[in-house]
């Protein structure tokens, strides 16, 4: 039996490829107690149960002060602790992109959807990151670009880098919620109860890590009343009706904050997730088979001003 071909890859997208593997790091804390894989790795890396830590340390996945673990043990105190992870394959990415600023520091590019922009979620080399760092080597630039922030992978839209250190750290603070720079996005939702043209509808609510099975903690709206949270963040969007169609509304959102999964997590705070949406559901709710980096949802970096440099990419015509 002949397994079935797969499908050619759109143009302009880099193929699924085996990676060269990856090295972490932790430092165990005096005030974590148990064992190694119940506190350190159980806790800090949630995607995976007991058991299959269990299978790394007998693969030899593992190190503790240098040394192989050979199995399980009391959790010392300020120990080295690194976990050798094999090479794995990750999946195929869009890596052409359009241009739509550079003065040759600062570097702003249309990002495409499907494209994580930096390490995370099982990419390490599929990333905008790498890629930049890649064409700026073989382009021989004395510093290549940089992302200042990070859209979401499958958020399409004005990415900001910069190529000077100190150019990229001023950025980042005018990116934070202090500094009052605007962000302007489209994004297709579920239709917006009491929203009609011409009205701005603002959601304040905040932003919290709420606990998933797959992930451990997800950032997601509020729980119901019994749910734990770890941490929140204050938010703010504003939500413009831009169209209605019998599918959903298309809405421009202004937020001055830059929270993770800001947009997605107060549209299902509305009720009214973004169309397609994996993760984040009606009620409140958090999907337990999905992660933030699943495709479906429809979301674009629209308009951005920095400074006096104002800046726009229209949505993909896919859109």
């Amino acid at each position: 039996m002949t397994g079935q071909q797969a499908e050619p890859l759109p143009e302009g997208w880099r193929p699924a490829a085996l990676n060269q593997g990856w090295t972490y790091r932790d430092i165990t804390d005096s005030h974590d107690q148990g064992t190694l894989i119940s506190v350190l790795m159980a806790q800090r890396y949630a995607h995976s149960c007991e058991d299959v830590w269990l299978r790394r340390i007998a693969a030899g996945e593992l190190r503790l002060n240098g040394k192989l673990l050979l199995k399980d043990q009391p959790l010392p105190d300020q120990a080295e602790l690194l976990w050798c992870r094999p090479p794995w394959i990750e999946p195929a990415i869009p890596d052409i992109w359009s241009v739509v600023h550079d003065d040759g520091d600062l570097l702003v590019i249309n990002k495409p959807s499907g494209l994580p922009v930096m390490p995370g979620g099982g990419f390490l080399q599929h990333t905008l990151s790498t890629l930049l760092d890649q064409r700026g080597r073989q382009l021989g630039e004395p510093l290549v670009a940089k992302p200042v922030h990070r859209l979401g992978r499958f958020t399409s839209g004005l990415q900001v880098c910069a190529r000077q250190p100190t150019t990229r750290a001023a950025l980042s603070r005018a990116f934070k919620p202090s500094s009052g720079t605007r962000k302007l996005y489209q994004a297709w939702s579920q239709r917006v109860a009491g929203l009609e043209f011409g009205m701005s509808l603002a959601v304040n609510t905040d932003v919290v890590e709420r606990t998933h099975p797959l992930l451990g903690w997800v950032w997601g709206p509020l729980p119901p009343a019994d749910g734990l949270i770890r941490r929140r963040l204050k938010a703010h969007s504003e939500f413009t009706l831009l169209e209605r169609c019998p599918q959903g509304d298309l809405l421009q959102v202004a937020i001055t904050t830059g929270r993770p999964h800001q947009i997605r997590i107060h549209l299902a705070q509305l009720g009214s997730p973004l169309l397609g949406d994996p993760l984040y559901m009606n009620d409140q709710r958090i999907s337990d088979v999905a992660t933030p980096g699943d495709a479906g949802y429809r979301l674009h970096a629209w308009r951005l001003q920095l400074d006096d440099l104002h800046l726009s990419c229209e949505p993909p015509s896919t859109f």
